[in-house]
């Protein structure tokens, strides 16, 4: 089978497309198990995993998304349920953000709760990026929660409650997602609120206890999840990385 070619518009597509090919080569192999995250730059790992596949690499994917699904089919991985795997060899997935330590907001695309479910069944987790995704501090980006649509506004009074307790302002931005004047809505049938924390704080306990409020199905922290990460530049070089990573990143030399 041919696969198209993967085409980039701007720097960032270009850093993204770097990383997503070497988390490609290093991190596929025959008979790997793989989830496969959602995102753009994701989306280039599973771009760059089709090429690999067409060239006779043997393996199965577990998607994040329907959207991830739809690609990986198109361009001919095989994909399996999640419950038909003990357990997934690799999951490659892209963050919104990513501090030092390994922590992350995800969820911008409303993809969390499988990427989360799929991660945590994943021996090793990947984290693909382009170098601007490191961050000092979480929060910049809005927190995702995923929320049942039944008595939104009844949870999201709750998870205000609950972010006040953390000292954030009772004021906080706490809003409905919602896209060309319509309410986003999951692959699950869910709602997103996002949280626009500024500085994040008390990202270990808020984590679990934002998933004990009924009507909370799952929260854009990911903690203690990634393994390592895979930054890409714009002039195509990209390495992997361990935590804690040394902030502000430097772009290695070459590819390692």
């Amino acid at each position: 089978m041919t696969t198209p070619s993967i085409e980039t518009r701007s720097d960032q597509d270009r850093a993204k497309l770097a990383a997503g090919r070497f988390a490609a080569r290093t991190h596929a192999f025959d008979g790997a198990r793989l989830g496969l995250g959602s995102g753009t730059t994701s989306h280039y790992f599973v771009r760059a995993l089709a090429e690999l596949v067409a060239d006779g690499l043997d393996v199965v994917g577990v998607p994040t998304s329907n959207g991830t699904r739809d690609l990986a089919l198109e361009l001919g991985i095989t994909l399996v349920e999640l419950d038909d795997v003990e357990q997934l060899d690799v999951c490659v997935d892209g963050p919104d953000e990513i501090d030092r330590d390994g922590a992350m907001i995800k969820g911008g695309g409303a993809c969390l709760l499988w990427e989360k479910l799929v991660a945590r069944t994943s021996a090793t987790m990947v984290v693909v990026a382009d170098h601007t995704k490191a961050v000092e501090q979480l929060g910049a980006f809005p927190l995702p929660i995923e929320v049942v649509q039944y008595s939104w506004g009844t949870t999201r009074r709750a998870v205000r409650r609950l972010l006040v307790e953390h000292g954030y302002p009772a004021d906080v931005d706490l809003y409905r997602r919602e896209r060309d004047g319509s309410p986003v809505v999951t692959d699950n049938g869910n709602f997103i609120l996002d949280a626009r924390l500024g500085t994040a704080r008390d990202i270990e306990q808020l984590t679990v206890e934002l998933n004990t409020i009924p009507g909370v199905v799952e929260n854009g922290f990911f903690v203690g999840i990634a393994d390592e990460v895979v930054f890409g530049w714009p002039d195509g070089t990209a390495g992997t990385f361990t935590f804690p990573l040394d902030l502000p990143l430097t772009r290695p030399e070459q590819d390692r």
